[in-house]
């Protein structure tokens, strides 16, 4: 059996600009398609003037950034008070935008990338989502439980 990317990639997907307000993000995730799996999409290419990724924004992206930026040097979230809070960190959220948030880097795959290849990938550096890029566009993306379900459904 010889399965590709494009035989697992799914070509249905959201996008958002990166400079687009992260408030936007929010709700494209929060009201996110639920997948042929069942799974619900909680992660949104990010796309420049071009159509060309720049990065990922997830539902992690947004709630590592939600937190102060304090936490991020080794202070202990547990001794802090939080009473009243959260609806002044949400707020200073969502005055952020796409860019300011959305993980960078991203790592992808092609088409005819053979899905051994893509799934070792995944293992190894724990990625649950590798979008599929054509001229540094996506086209596509490859979720890790459609991995899944795409390989045991095709051979139990």
């Amino acid at each position: 059996m010889t399965i590709y990317a494009k035989d697992v990639m799914v070509a249905s997907f959201d996008k958002i600009h990166q400079d687009a307000p992260i408030e936007k993000a929010i709700n494209l995730i929060q009201n996110g398609k639920v997948r042929e799996t069942g799974h619900k999409t909680i992660s949104l290419m990010v796309v420049d003037d071009y159509g060309q990724l720049t990065g990922v924004v997830s539902m992690y992206d947004i709630l590592y950034h939600l937190r102060p930026d304090f936490l991020n040097i080794s202070v202990d979230a547990g001794a802090l008070l939080w009473t009243g809070q959260l609806k002044r960190l949400v707020e200073t959220l969502k005055g952020k935008k796409v860019y300011q948030v959305m993980s960078m880097n991203v790592v992808s795959a092609s088409l005819d990338d053979h899905i051994m290849v893509i799934l070792d990938q995944m293992i190894k550096n724990k990625y649950r989502r590798l979008p599929i890029l054509e001229h540094k566009k996506p086209i596509g993306i490859i979720y890790i439980s459609d991995v899944y379900c795409n390989i045991f459904s095709s051979i139990l």
